[in-house]
């Protein structure tokens, strides 16, 4: 999954929701001769380049300092403007320019702005439904700090001073998270129980230890110190200036302490009558409109939820048989005896400092490897590095889903992974499954080709959707069987795991969301059938819970690759290039699935000639 604070659904939905701008109009065309596609990309820059003056997180995830010191405004009035901006620059574009005129590629580019400002629109309508303490994934408490642990970096004086204006501004951002979380209690949107507790515990650890107290540094303490050291050892900040603002920042942090106070007492407040059990969507007042809507931004198609459930359940049906033809031709009698005989000799420990040691240094050692195998398979290779690390303790739980983070667009803040190494230790085998999706050639490799995209318009960049983006990363572990990377055939067994995974989410997402199921329902249904341990699936459900129909983008889009590129191998025969259908894929950026299959169709045209 993408971080984007990632993921992919929060840039999506986060890129055009976060705060309002006043209408600019872009520069009137040049005096000389400029194709209709430069003028249209220049027109467009210019009209991003207005929106990121207005996203100052946004901006810092692009490299750029301006409004390094200042958090997005998160406010509903911010994002009604944020809105009308979207329709108002897109009602321009559509105004000076004939979509005609463009070729393919221009094409895309109009109908993508023009399509995320239906998309703005159509979220914004959700935004009841999404208060900032809501999601497993993205909750505010904690998203805060991970922006700046992950994602601030520390280069120089300037962005240290910041790093600490952002400590600064945080109280405020948290209040006004809880303001809005508050209003949607009182529409009757309450987070479960379980995501209550885990704001108490985690808004409790970032509080907790130095400088708050006796301890261990808390996380942003520890995070402000390194950077600190890091450039008064590159000679870039004498010691006592360095000294001067560390002060500074360790009176920022003690200052956090009353506004996760605040937050700590609304949620022991509302622990007593906080819902649990069945939590989906349709529980909720208009759920079932709200999930219909979620399933089309997260899908980028009319899939139904009863559609997709019946999906769920034939890819189940068809991983499983093709387990069971895998795992006799290990020489066992079907997949339930092969995932026997890897209990046997993997049997489930808790992780220790020492495995935890191990996982990473092969995690990474498998991501090079699988590196040097891209070339035939792909012509755009990564250019920038990929390390996996361990997610930070604030977030990391059992059974917690890994995640990737694009690289910055320079290079120097690389491409990573992050996994949680706590609870139960998984089957070694899985984690090259796991690397391929992630890392490469899955998000990381998507990621720093994305960001480093250039003559196209700016904002294709950053604009992410997750069918596509987690499409992709499912796609790329069977790319990975295809490559030739993974090391046995336990290794291949669990690539169909992991499908099997994918598959069984579309399943119990819709399950919990549009039928009525319990959080124990699908949490059974996840252990049996999709074969996550306990833990896992209770993780995962209860993201599920939280982020309504952000997993059934994994497997809808992976179902289109697949059937693209088999439609492409069909009509092409010999001339199928798997590395033009790779890099077209994946060199342009992320895209709605209908527009793919649209680039797809026209690139199949041009090579049969």
């Amino acid at each position: 999954m993408t971080k984007l604070s990632a993921g992919l659904m929060a840039a999506t939905l986060a890129l055009f929701a976060s705060t309002g701008l006043s209408a600019q109009t872009a520069a009137p065309p040049a005096a000389n001769a400029e194709s209709e596609d430069a003028r249209l990309t220049r027109f467009l820059d210019t009209e991003f380049a207005e929106y990121v003056k207005t996203q100052p997180q946004l901006a810092t995830r692009l490299g750029s300092k301006d409004g390094g010191d200042k958090w997005n405004d998160i406010s509903d009035k911010a994002a009604d403007a944020q809105v009308a901006w979207r329709k108002a620059s897109a009602a321009r574009m559509k105004a000076q320019f004939d979509r005609a005129k463009l070729s393919p590629e221009g094409q895309v580019n109009f109908d993508i702005w023009a399509l995320e400002a239906e998309r703005a629109a159509l979220s914004n309508q959700n935004r009841i439904y999404r208060p900032p303490f809501y999601s497993r994934l993205y909750s505010a408490h904690s998203q805060l700090p991970d922006f700046l642990i992950n994602t601030h970096s520390v280069a120089d004086v300037t962005d240290l001073k910041n790093y600490i204006a952002r400590l600064n501004g945080m109280p405020a951002v948290l209040d006004l998270a809880l303001a809005r979380t508050k209003a949607s209690e009182k529409a009757g949107i309450r987070p479960p129980k379980f995501q209550i507790e885990t704001i108490i515990s985690s808004s409790e650890k970032l509080t907790s230890g130095a400088p708050f107290g006796a301890g261990p540094d808390a996380a942003l303490w520890a995070d402000v110190k390194a950077k600190t050291a890091a450039l008064v050892a590159n000679g870039k900040l004498p010691q006592a200036e360095a000294d001067a603002l560390l002060a500074q920042a360790r009176t920022a942090i003690l200052n956090l302490k009353p506004a996760y106070g605040r937050i700590i007492a609304w949620a022991k407040a509302s622990l007593p009558t906080a819902p649990s059990g069945k939590v989906g969507a349709l529980t909720l007042p208009g759920g079932l409109a709200y999930y219909a809507n979620e399933l089309k931004l997260v899908t980028t198609t009319d899939l139904t939820a009863d559609q997709i459930h019946q999906i769920g359940l034939k890819e189940v049906a068809r991983i499983e048989a093709e387990q069971d033809a895998l795992a006799r031709q290990a020489g066992f009698k079907d997949r339930e005896a092969f995932y026997q005989e890897r209990k046997r000799l993997y049997p489930p420990q808790p992780f220790t400092d020492e495995t935890r040691a191990e996982y990473l240094k092969t995690a990474n050692e498998f991501v090079a490897k699988t590196r040097t195998l891209l070339p035939g398979y792909f012509g755009m290779l990564p250019a920038y590095g990929i390390e996996v690390v361990r997610e930070p303790s604030f977030s990391e739980v059992p059974g917690g889903a890994a995640h990737a983070s694009q690289p910055s667009p320079d290079g120097k803040r690389p491409a990573r992974t992050y996994v949680h190494l706590v609870g139960t230790r998984p089957d070694p085998a899985a984690m090259y499954t796991l690397m391929c999706h992630e890392a490469v050639p899955g998000h990381n490799t998507q990621g720093d080709i994305q960001v480093r995209q250039q003559g196209g318009p700016k904002f294709r960049s950053v604009t992410g959707y997750v069918a596509f983006g987690e499409g992709w990363g499912l796609y790329a572990e069977a790319v990975c069987k295809e490559m030739g990377a993974f090391p046995d055939i336990a290794a291949d067994f669990f690539r169909l795991d992991a499908e099997l995974f994918r598959a069984a989410r579309l399943v119990v997402d819709t399950g919990l969301h549009a039928k009525g199921w319990t959080e124990d329902q699908a949490v059974t249904y996840m252990n049996t059938t999709g074969r996550q341990p306990i833990e896992r699936s209770r993780s995962e459900v209860r993201r599920y819970l939280t982020l309504p129909g952000q997993a059934t983008g994994y497997k809808i889009g992976m179902l289109k690759i697949m059937e693209l590129r088999a439609r492409a191998e069909a009509k092409l025969g010999a001339k199928f290039d798997v590395k033009g259908f790779h890099d077209l894929l994946i060199a342009s950026g992320s895209q709605p699935l209908s527009i793919l299959e649209r680039r797809v169709d026209e690139w199949i045209a041009k090579a049969a000639g």
